[in-house]
């Protein structure tokens, strides 16, 4: 990764190694590169979870008025337009796994280039499980905290079915409890859920926290949106 920031026990084990004997030594490094390893992974987690996190409380709101049930803990996140007029569709995949490389040629993975923030990564998706070509009810951009998301609606039966899928992923292990984001081909999140997400709302804010700008965040509404094709 690029952090340029070790993690605290990643530098205290280090020091203790340089007053360790050789093979004592060698094995606190390990567990120090390991540790670190771990809380990258958690820092990438954070960062591509923001816009799920931050989502939790619209969302809540959202399965409220929707409902007519007890607020849940929510999660979720974009499109294209073909350039027919017709509003873009979104496919909501289950995630089988999530490597820091490039994907390889016809892997079939979705890749995330590297940035100033993150390094590239590869993210598999399992589309038969998944729910593939939906079309949202509504979308619009919007901004919270200082960052642009797109919030969309689910219809009925797609609400019911995102229900489902998301009760079946909330169990699981990461990056198993993660869902795939795809408009187009193109990968725009993979939030993890810890619940079944009822109210059928959901926030797309990219692949990483902070990735939509107000442009980008509003083309991205206007090409998913039923209501704004030509």
């Amino acid at each position: 990764m690029t952090d340029s920031t070790e993690h605290p026990l990643h530098e205290a084990l280090h020091a203790h190694v340089r007053d360790s004997g050789a093979d004592a030594g060698a094995q606190l490094a390990d567990l120090a590169d390991g540790a670190l390893r771990i809380a990258r992974r958690r820092q990438r987690l954070t960062r591509a979870g923001v816009g799920v996190v931050a989502a939790v409380a619209v969302a809540t709101t959202w399965a409220a008025v929707a409902d007519g049930a007890t607020p849940r803990a929510h999660v979720v996140q974009p499109g294209t337009g073909d350039g027919t007029g017709k509003a873009a569709l979104i496919s909501l995949l289950p995630v089988t796994s999530s490597d820091e490389e490039a994907c390889a040629p016809g892997s079939g993975g979705y890749s995330v280039p590297a940035s100033a923030t993150h390094p590239q990564y590869c993210v598999r998706a399992d589309r038969a499980a998944g729910m593939t070509d939906v079309r949202v009810t509504s979308a619009k951009a919007a901004k919270s905290n200082g960052t642009w998301h797109v919030e969309v609606s689910l219809g009925s039966t797609d609400r019911e079915r995102f229900a489902a899928l998301t009760g079946s992923l909330a169990s699981k292990p990461l990056p198993r409890n993660e869902v795939a984001i795809v408009i187009d081909g193109e990968l725009w999140g993979t939030p993890y859920v810890t619940t079944s997400i009822t109210g059928g709302r959901l926030q797309i804010a990219g692949p990483f926290d902070g990735d939509l700008t107000s442009a980008t965040a509003h083309e991205l509404a206007q090409r998913l949106d039923p209501g704004s094709g030509s």
